[in-house]
Parts: C-alpha cells; structure tokens; sequence
C-alpha cells in the first residue's frame, strides 16, 4: 500500500511540475545557465588551460616522452619506456593510456569553449574572439601531442557530454593535421599580440612558433620558416644572456624572461613536479625536498658525453656530479648514478623552477635555421647567422657579434640540418623535443644505433589504450597499433 501511494504522489509532483522543468535551473550549475557572461566563458576557458596539468600536461606524459630519446636511460618502474628493443610493459601500457585520457580531456574542455562561448550575447565581441582563438590554440596543442605520438586519432570538434557520443573512428594524420592547421590559423589571427606577463596564456606569437613547428613536421619548409620569422622579427623577445652556466636559471626559475613566448608557470606554492623526477631527496642545493625519484639517467655515451665541448656552458648548465648534504658537505654522487641533471631544480633559496617552457625565443632561431635550410636547398648567411646567435650565446658571447665558435661557412644541406638537429638536443634537454625531433627528420634508429641501442618499429607509436577499443563502436583490436 505504501509503495503504490508514493507512486501516486511522484505522479502528481511530475504532473504538477511539467511546466517547471523546462524552465532553466537557478540553484545549480548547469550547461544551460553557465555560459552567461564574459567572466563564465574565461572561467570555462581556465579549465581548459587547467587541462594541460601542472607540467605540460602532467609528470607522466612529460616523461613517457623525455624517457623515448636516445641520451636518456629511465629508473625504477620507468627504466623500460628506455629499453627500446622491447615493447612497452604493462605498468608503461598503463601509462600511457593516462596520457591519451589527459590529452582528450583537454580537447573536450576546448570544445567545450568553443560549443558555448560562440552564441553568447553577454561578452564583447573582442573577449569572445580572444576566448574562442585561445580555445582553438588549446584543441590544436593536444592534436599534436596525439597524433605525433599514436598516429591516426579520433577527431572530436564537438564537447562529448555522455556515453553515446563516445564512437569515434582513428581519422588518418593528413586529416588530423589539418584541423591543427586550420585551428591555428585561427589563433594566429584573433590572438593577442602582446600578453605581457601572462606567458601562460596562449598570444599570437605562440601561434606561430606551433604553426612553425607543425609545418616543420609536415615538411612544410617555407611556411616553417615564414612563421618562425615572423617571431624573430616581432621585437617582442630577446635572447636572455649569460656569461656563467647559472645565468640560464634566468630562463627557468624567473618568473617571467626576455625570451618566454608561452610557459606552464609555477609558484613557491604550486611547484613543478619535474625536479622530484631528476634529482635525488635532499640533494641540495637542486632539491630541497626529501623525496626524489631521479628517474631521468644521462647516458653519458651519447651525444651527452666526450663529443660535447666542455667550454659550452649548457653543458655545464645541465649536469652535477655532486650535492650538499644535511651538514653542507659536498658529497660525489654514487658510482652508480654519477651524474643527474640540474635544469630544473626545486631550491629553498630562490632558484626553483617558475617555468616549464612550452616554447621560447631561442627555439625560433633553429626553427628557422632548419625550415630555410630546407627550403632553399642549402643553408642561406641568415640561416647560418641564426644558427649561430644560438651558439654564440651558450658559450656566452653576445649573440649578435660574429664569435670564435662560429660554425663555419660551406656546409652541404644535409650538414647542416644535422648541426641544427645537434644544437636543438644542446639547447632542449629536457623539454621535450629530443624523440620527436628524431622522428619527424627520420633519424631515430641511427641516434640509437649511435649509443649501442636497438628499437623495435613497434615502439614508434604508443599503443591505443584498451578502454578506447572496448567503448569505442569505431575501433576494435584491429585499429591497435602494431606490437600490442
């Protein structure tokens, strides 16, 4: 009797409700009532920065990709993303599943943004336009992650909000590629030129140093090189200078630098989990925590080692052979770790880590050097100018001044592209570029040859996670990428 009397009273309260429920909700936040102003869009478009995670989309992403490069070896339960001649373990499987979910994650926050914000009234025309361009910047930034590291993906432009909308097909990398393209091209023209202090915003200048990585990546030499000139010659940035190896901690641990296009920023509250990954616990003055896992290991028989010349200060920059202990003692590292990187550090005395770069002005030089060298053929004075404002700098000379390290004159085009390859892995350790530029110039297996490493084909992609082939309709076993 009572089951049947509370039927009777729910019936009544849906009828007497009807009228009601197609009204919009005031006391809760729904899709229906949030987008309402400039202040709602910019909030929406902050969670879609927010998925990018606290180091360019988060530890395990940053290191599934540092770990794939030839000069690095993993430790403890990453010591296998480096064995290369072996398929991923089921933990690193694990991985980089964590890795696609994060990176669709932030492509459905963009298109959250950009589903909404578009027919709101409530905002001017000038903040919906920034809004919408700084959401086609975001969607574009984790389209490259995806399709540099699983090749073909699904394509989502629209904001996936339950499980029916979860069928999707791996769309070919041309495809891929172009909605990249096309959304930049978009940011390039609505962004902001000048962001001032908000480096961890996306403006137009780091439209363009992804366009130019993009077209660098599709062999589209003269584009690569037109967008990487434009940064060059916007006068918005200016290489940072240094005369001593910790004069590059400008760069990282200043909050803002000369030559900081576009950064994942940090604070004395919110710290970078990177240097937990480099260095040992307590090894002072480069890790001021007790914990550390330091599982990114130099291999000091690649490029890394004798054939890097000692007097350039990057060098210097990035590796230590010794730490302060609780008594300030300073104590070699153990035989079987004797080297660790310094780039990133978490320091009590003013030097940890504010930016995890995404990209910076140096990078436009080599972009250029590259793409120009390319296209023309053979590298032209300018090519070869800026790739030695490069140099000039880490062996801290004045960049703009012709210097006694100067690569010389008459280099064929191969030469020379391998010089600039050379000079990308000096000055990016650690912020990956180092497998990605090995791939997309087709040189992965000679650089592990190199060192006395074998990769299997099987390794040149990451494998679809499971969960995607089991809810996706549109991809079975079948779609899995080779080897797993």
């Amino acid at each position: 009797m009572k089951r049947i009397t509370l039927y009777i009273l729910i019936a009544i309260l849906f009828s007497s409700c009807e009228n009601m429920l197609d009204e919009v909700p005031k006391d809760f936040v729904s899709r229906a009532n949030f987008y309402q102003n400039e202040i709602d869009a910019q909030g929406a478009l902050n969670g879609a920065y927010d998925a990018t995670g606290p180091d360019f989309y988060g530890i395990t992403h940053y290191l599934m990709i540092e770990l794939h490069g030839d000069y690095l070896n993993g430790r403890g339960s990453q010591a296998p993303i480096s064995i290369m001649d072996q398929v991923l373990n089921q933990q690193n499987i694990g991985r980089c599943e964590t890795n696609w979910l994060t990176l669709y994650r932030a492509v459905n926050r963009a298109n959250a943004v950009l589903d909404n914000v578009v027919d709101m009234v409530d905002i001017t025309d000038e903040a919906k336009s920034r809004i919408l361009a700084e959401a086609h910047f975001l969607r574009a930034m984790a389209y490259f992650e995806l399709v540099r590291g699983w090749g073909p993906v699904p394509i989502k432009t629209k904001e996936s909000t339950d499980l029916s909308e979860l069928e999707s097909p791996r769309m070919p990398e041309s495809e891929v590629y172009k909605l990249i393209v096309d959304d930049l091209l978009v940011a390039e023209r609505d962004l902001s030129e000048d962001v001032g202090a908000e480096t961890g915003r996306a403006g137009k200048w780091a439209a363009k140093m992804l366009l130019s990585h993009v077209y660098l990546t599709l062999g589209q030499w003269a584009e690569a090189a037109e967008k990487a000139d434009d940064v060059i010659k916007s006068g918005m940035y200016e290489m940072v200078r240094v005369t001593e190896p910790n004069d590059f901690y400008k760069i990282f641990a200043a909050e803002t630098s000369s030559e900081d296009i576009m950064s994942i920023h940090h604070s004395e509250t919110s710290t970078s989990t990177i240097p937990t990954y480099l260095h040992r616990g307590s090894a002072y003055p480069y890790n001021n925590s007790s914990t550390g896992y330091f599982a990114w290991l130099p291999d000091m028989n690649s490029f890394i080692g004798d054939s890097w010349d000692t007097n350039d200060l990057r060098k210097q920059f990035n590796f230590y052979y010794e730490y302060q202990d609780a008594d300030g003692n300073w104590v070699s590292l153990p035989s079987t770790v004797p080297v660790l990187m310094r780039k990133f550090i978490n320091n009590a005395d003013g030097l940890s880590i504010y930016s995890v770069p995404i990209y910076r002005y140096t990078e436009a030089f080599l972009f250029y050097a590259e793409a120009s060298c390319q296209a023309e053929g053979g590298p032209s004075a300018l090519a070869l100018e800026r790739l030695n404002m490069v140099k000039r700098r880490a062996y801290g000379y004045d960049p703009t001044v012709a210097s006694p390290v100067d690569y010389p004159s008459g280099m064929s085009k191969d030469e020379f592209v391998d010089t600039v390859l050379q000079e990308r892995a000096y000055e990016f350790m650690v912020e990956r570029r180092r497998w990605y530029d090995l791939k997309r110039t087709g040189k992965v297996k000679e650089a592990f040859a190199a060192v006395g490493k074998n990769i299997l084909d099987e390794r040149m992609l990451f494998p679809i996670p499971e969960d995607e082939i089991n809810n996706n309709p549109a991809i079975n076993q079948e779609d899995q990428n080779p080897g797993y």
